[in-house]
């Protein structure tokens, strides 16, 4: 506990720095004091749809434009990834100045183009995303006794008479007066706060507001054009303006155009600033997602410590019973060897690619070590939906961070399986730091063609792209290089036993042994299945994932099972003399892949009915295929390493003629 005090206190001081003595919020922006009157800007995310999962730019569509211009706002490599972009808007507010009935524009009577686009695009339930002060707008919906929490608000509604637009936008900012004035960083995002003195502003007394809380209820209203003819942007629409959520009104047509306005109020709420994203944090359901979870944990982990049990009270025997022996007893025992000791003289033959194997097993280990690396600086709360993008933009970091020891475990493998020969280890190191990036690289290149073709903001800029490139050759490659060059170095592992010129044949198998290697996968599975529903909810139905803390414990748990599934499969193998454990060891933990992969399908058929188009489709089977893939030789790895270290445990236990 003193140790985890003394971590926060550094990273305290190094944000303090960093920030050159403004605020730091952990992990977002530092909290922002508005005095009444103030201006408050809204933002627009591009528009998106759970229909196609395919972004589009706010102002691809027909919509009022701010006075001064499109403007881009600052954006990290994880939100240009991910298709993020934001720009200004021209909704503008006064803090705690409440306005009503405000004339936006009106836009040019809409071509047939425009016409056709903004049609398409409400059949396909396109959502508006706008934010203020860096929270995204809720819309709530009531439905019968409960309200139903959205956000941002759709583009429009398919009536009887025609295709309507939400062109009256009713704001709620929920604001929380500042009640100290020198508070400059809030640390954590729970009710616990430290409280730290700004510098150099213990003079400014003004009181002032923090936003809290961001709504919207859309509306669709016909004006009269006749009345806003003559309005300038932010004037007042002479008349007053109902907006009822249920009642649409203005049908868009060709050759029409179509006014905007909107309304704007300010509520004291009693939410403090280290709560205001409880909001959208909260998941329906949540004690079926709890149960779920700890259900599915002590089960699996009740059955893989009686897998555990067993296995080891199966070799612990036959260790005891050797070791119980006499030196003639042993000696006539060696003779007659049985089970697992008759493969002695070949249970380290080097297996088949092996330069694959090792290749494989190097970036299992980035990936797995990438993984762990950010779960734990997200439950730590680094890496909060409050800051945006800062999730992918970690993962990319501790990937190249980490080349250095997917370099170091390949090579040193490679000189294992070679009894220490050092020849190899330059090309075995250049494999790793191209295998898995290459792959990953050419399936975003082939969707980004996609995205391309469809216009969307999701597609990477050739210019992010070239980036990516400069990345991956002068940062992962050369730290890659580096641990190799360490791996080479470093003394290999001694077999226990030597092996024999000619290898042992192999008898027949009553059954495959691929088919249970396969069937293996369905235990590891078991550990995240239901943890795999939220993830992919939150990919892909636009919900925000933030139990960070039980993605940890389940992936911890998900390592034990691949480990002990892994040890004792091999160990079945070994028992009916196949030798061959290599292979079979990555892909007995590897091949809960292909049930991840499976429940994807399941999860497009079932649970995305309404994704429509092949484009759509298309993308995320590719990106369901680069997740999987990457789970593979994480989970593989686990495996094979797990399996390596038992037998040549078990065989160094024992000592043969």
């Amino acid at each position: 506990m003193e140790v985890f005090d003394k971590f926060k206190i550094w990273v305290l001081l190094i944000c303090l720095i960093s920030q050159l003595g403004h605020g730091f919020y952990l992990p977002g922006s530092y909290p922002h004091k508005y005095t009444v009157g103030d201006p408050l800007s809204v933002k627009v995310n591009s528009l998106t749809s759970i229909d196609t999962e395919i972004p589009y730019s706010y102002y691809s569509l027909p919509f009022c434009k701010p006075p001064e211009g499109v403007k881009d706002s600052a954006e990290n490599l994880g939100e240009l990834l991910m298709g993020d972009r934001i720009e200004n808007s021209p909704y503008k507010f006064k803090m705690f100045k409440n306005e009503s009935e405000i004339f936006v524009c009106q836009t040019k009577p809409l071509s047939s183009d425009e016409f056709k686009l903004l049609t398409n695009r409400i059949d396909e339930i396109y959502q508006v995303n706008v934010m203020l002060d860096n929270l995204p707008a809720i819309r709530y919906m009531k439905r019968d006794t409960y309200y139903l929490r959205w956000t941002g608000y759709p583009i429009g509604i398919k009536g009887q008479e025609g295709y309507y637009i939400y062109n009256h936008l009713k704001f709620k900012v929920l604001v929380h007066k500042y009640e100290e004035t020198n508070v400059a960083s809030v640390m954590g995002t729970g009710d616990a706060t430290e409280v730290i003195p700004s510098i150099g502003k213990s003079g400014n007394d003004a009181p002032g507001y923090m936003v809290v809380g961001f709504e919207v209820t859309p509306c669709s209203v016909r004006h009269n054009l006749d009345s806003v003819k003559k309005l300038e942007t932010y004037g007042k629409y002479p008349s007053k303006i109902t907006c009822e959520e249920n009642i649409v009104g203005m049908t868009i047509k060709e050759n029409e155009p179509v006014a905007f306005t909107y309304e704007v109020s300010f509520v004291e709420s009693d939410i403090k600033w280290p709560s205001r994203w409880d909001a959208y944090l909260k998941m329906e359901g949540a004690k079926v997602h709890w149960f779920s979870i700890l259900n599915s944990l002590m089960v699996i982990t009740f059955l893989a410590g009686i897998v555990l049990v067993i296995f080891l009270r199966t070799v612990r025997r036959d260790l005891t019973h050797y070791e119980e022996l006499d030196k003639e007893a042993q000696a006539q025992m060696n003779e007659e060897l049985s089970g697992w000791k008759l493969v002695v003289a070949d249970v380290f033959r080097a297996p088949s690619n092996p330069s694959l194997l090792c290749v494989m097993v190097g970036d299992g280990v980035q990936i797995l070590g990438m993984a762990v690396v950010t779960i734990m600086f997200a439950a730590l709360g680094f890496m909060s939906p409050a800051s945006r993008g800062t999730l992918v933009t970690g993962m990319l970091i501790f990937y190249m961070i980490l080349g250095i020891l997917a370099g170091y475990v390949a090579v040193r493998m490679w000189r294992t399986i070679f009894c220490g020969d050092h020849r190899g280890w330059v090309s075995v190191t250049w494999k790793v730091s191209c295998f898995f990036p290459g792959i990953a690289f050419l399936i975003l290149f082939t969707l980004n063609f996609l995205l391309w073709g469809s216009h969307s903001t999701g597609a990477i800029p050739f210019s992010l792209f070239v980036i990516l490139i400069l990345l991956w050759f002068c940062i992962s490659v050369p730290l890659t290089f580096v641990g190799g060059y360490f791996g080479a170095k470093a003394g290999h592992i001694e077999y226990p036993v030597r092996t024999n010129q000619i290898p042992r044949e192999i008898p027949a198998q009553k059954y495959p042994s691929w088919l249970l290697v396969l069937g293996a996968g369905t235990l590891p599975f078991g550990t995240l299945f239901i943890e795999l529903f939220f993830i992919m909810s939150s990919i892909w139905m636009g919900r925000v994932y933030y139990v960070f803390g039980f993605l940890l414990v389940v992936l911890i748990l998900l390592v034990v099972v691949c480990a002990e599934v892994s040890l004792v499969l091999t160990y079945m193998h070994l028992c009916v003399d196949d030798w061959k454990w290599w292979w079979k060891s990555f892909f007995a933990s590897g091949s809960v892949a292909l049930y991840i992969f499976l429940y994807s399908i399941n999860y497009l058929i079932f649970d995305l009915k309404s994704l429509s188009g092949p484009v759509s489709a298309t993308l995320y089977l590719g990106y369901s295929l680069l997740m999987v893939l990457a789970i593979m030789l994480a989970t593989g790895t686990v495996g094979f390493l797990s399996s390596f270290w038992f037998v040549h445990y078990l065989f160094s236990s024992v000592k043969f003629d």
